[in-house]
């Protein structure tokens, strides 16, 4: 039988690929079913590989009930602060380190901000501009190509971050081989996972600690909330998802996800831009 109305969920909605496209643009139903899920009852969360401060403006006015951030480092519900793990010192700097020695360029992540090494604000840099050539020129640029925004903005030196505060590392590597690389390095400790920066050729990722996942984040919340696994729903679209697909109860991939997320999910919604959550709150009864 299926889920009904009637049944209080929580549900965990990704991001980027899932609430947004490329950083920028949602599916108009979205805020309403969001709005009316929660009016019915049900609790929201936003679960991302975002930072809590890097959240888009158009998503945070949406209301949420709280937020699974940085992969899962750390997790708000309401205003209370439910899990807080930061690198340890020395898991930070050993990962630092293994990207210095590879000469791969990356984002230092905390709860408060985001971080570029000086090769990666240089790479942003050369980006915008290439960006702006193709403008001028009068080529179309398409949202995909604008890296979700990060080519526009200007981050504080990696620097500058307080290394006892790092919840995660995003990095980009000039050549196919720096995920297997760094994996190498930094061994069983550390989560590498793919991302989605659409790059010319090479390779690009996220790194945190291997126990800290969005699926191990939303179990903690979970068991401080009293609620039981098999009355959550995670939504999303990509590697950093799997974990929260195999803890709750309910896995819906989204159109535009990654074909092994799918096989993965309990069911495919339509695609981010086409009411992809929308469709598939009004498939589990939840507006």
């Amino acid at each position: 039988m299926g889920p009904t109305a009637a049944r209080r969920r929580i549900v965990f909605l990704d991001v980027d690929g899932t609430i947004l496209e490329h950083g920028a643009h949602m599916a108009p139903g979205t805020p309403g079913a969001v709005r009316a899920a929660r009016a019915a009852g049900h609790l929201v969360y936003l679960s991302t590989g975002r930072s809590a401060a890097d959240i888009h403006p158009s998503v945070a006015e949406i209301g949420f009930d709280g937020a699974v951030t940085n992969s899962g480092a750390l997790v708000v519900s309401g205003d209370e602060v439910v899990v807080d793990r930061p690198l340890t010192r020395e898991a930070a700097d050993r990962m630092i380190a293994a990207l210095k020695g590879r000469g791969i360029r990356y984002f230092l992540q905390t709860r408060d901000g985001v971080y570029a090494s000086d090769d990666m604000a240089e790479l942003m840099r050369e980006y915008a501009a290439a960006l702006d050539a193709r403008e001028a020129a009068g080529e179309a640029v398409r949202p995909e190509d604008s890296l979700v925004g990060l080519a526009q903005r200007t981050f504080p030196s990696a620097d500058e971050a307080d290394l006892t505060r790092i919840d995660k590392a995003v990095f980009v590597s000039d050549h196919a081989e720096g995920m297997d690389e760094l994996r190498a390095d930094l061994g069983d400790e550390f989560l590498i996972v793919p991302g989605s920066m659409p790059l010319p050729g090479g390779s690009n990722g996220e790194i945190n600690e291997a126990d800290t996942t969005k699926g191990s984040a939303i179990e903690l919340l979970l068991a401080h909330l009293g609620i039981d696994a098999a009355d959550a729903v995670a939504v999303g679209d990509s590697w950093n998802d799997i974990e929260m697909f195999q803890v709750c109860g309910v896995a819906v991939a989204m159109g535009n996800a990654h074909p092994e997320l799918k096989e993965l999910a309990d069911f495919v919604t339509t695609d981010v831009l086409d009411d992809g959550i929308a469709n598939a709150f009004a498939r589990l009864g939840l507006v």
